[in-house]
């Protein structure tokens, strides 16, 4: 098979290849729709927290709001607020950076190595001697799961990969891809508040109608449904595929009648029945190990995603991970959960709208949070 490692420009090419036909499946009609239903649900989750405050609230406009209580008001666009400054959210952004702090506190993290989408010798390199699957995304910039792809373990799938997440940037980052379930620990200075396990969207086969069939079903339920099934829609990327492979299957595959057939191991796209909340499973140390991950990040408000196969034990005994700290954190899957919500904004709105005098400024110092 042709090396596209040493081949960019018919790997840029090809990668236009891929937006046009995507174009041309009208995604970007139905990426719109879902965005709207997304800032629907943050409108709603926003006006009840002002409800339940005894607050008012006002939209200006372009999803912002603006919530009184008092003499005390701040503005919030989805789930972006005055929790977190700009800054933070910047830098914590820029993956390799929040992994290094993280080694150099003696956290555990992916072995990983960063790499520009001109050269790809350092992950070609990387991957060949890790001898395991990898991820490959962008290395800063992004959230939500874009531009990354999983099961990444040839030339040519690192190659395509690598431009997948290249048009969100040219400085890209390829991971050793760790074995485990997906958990997000939300902290707000420095207390875990919540904590959710977060399962790959699937769909179940019917015996007539393939995966891609499937797929599109799921999507149109998601349309109709609005904000209430999930925060995103389906997309057919390379993590699909690469999925779908290591079961056997492609998009054309025609699953049995009940058959579960796992579409990604991204979980973002996934829907509210494929979350669960988590918070009695984790033992002392994983909860301490994600709230130093966010104090080193300087964030009030962060998810911190956790990979392990056992959250009752420690990270370093499992041989888990912390994989990411988020800021902002995405709101949905705490309220879009199997066992119920749990009301984010209330929480978030509760510390904005605080008198100042009761405002306390949150420092870091050496892993540890000090008020």
């Amino acid at each position: 098979m042709l090396d596209l490692t040493r081949h960019p420009r018919l790997l840029k090419m090809l990668s236009w290849f891929d937006r046009i036909k995507g174009f041309l499946n009208g995604r970007h009609a139905k990426g719109r729709t879902a965005e709207k239903n997304l800032g629907a649900f943050y409108a709603r989750i926003w006006r009840e927290a002002a409800t339940h405050l005894g607050a008012s609230i006002e939209s200006l406009g372009h999803d912002v709001f603006e919530i009184r209580l008092g003499e005390v008001h701040t503005r919030v666009l989805q789930n972006f607020t005055g929790m977190d400054n700009l800054g933070t959210h910047c830098v914590v952004r820029a993956k390799p950076v929040i992994y290094r702090l993280m080694q150099r506190a003696g956290l555990p993290t992916p072995r990983f190595v960063d790499f520009d989408i001109q050269d790809l010798g350092p992950a070609v390199t990387f991957m060949e001697n890790t001898g395991t699957d990898c991820v490959v995304k962008p290395a800063s910039g992004t959230g939500g799961g874009l531009g990354v792809t999983t099961g990444v373990r040839s030339r040519w799938q690192l190659a395509r990969a690598a431009f997948a997440a290249g048009s969100y940037g040219g400085s890209l980052l390829i991971e050793e891809q760790v074995k485990g379930e997906n958990y997000r620990l939300l902290y707000l200075d420095g207390k875990l508040i919540d904590a959710v396990i977060r399962r790959p969207p699937s769909v179940i086969g019917d015996g007539k109608s393939s995966i891609a069939n499937l797929v599109e079903a799921v999507n149109s339920q998601r349309l109709r449904q609005d904000q209430f099934v999930s925060h995103d829609l389906l997309s057919v990327d390379m993590d699909m595929k690469h999925t779908l492979a290591k079961q056997g299957l492609s998009l054309r595959s025609v699953p049995a009648q009940g058959g579960v057939v796992f579409l990604k191991t991204v979980i973002n796209q996934n829907s509210g029945v494929d979350n669960e909340t988590a918070t009695p499973l984790l033992c002392a140390s994983v909860i301490a190990d994600g709230a130093r991950a966010a104090a080193l990040a300087g964030v009030r408000l962060a998810g911190v995603d956790v990979i392990t196969t056992d959250p009752s034990r420690p990270l370093r005994d499992t041989g888990g991970v912390l994989l990411e700290v988020n800021s902002p954190p995405g709101y949905f899957w705490h309220y879009h959960k199997r066992d119920g919500a749990f009301p984010l904004a209330v929480h978030v709105l509760e510390c904005l709208l605080a008198s100042p005098r009761e405002q306390q400024p949150v420092s870091c110092r050496a892993g540890s949070l000090v008020q």
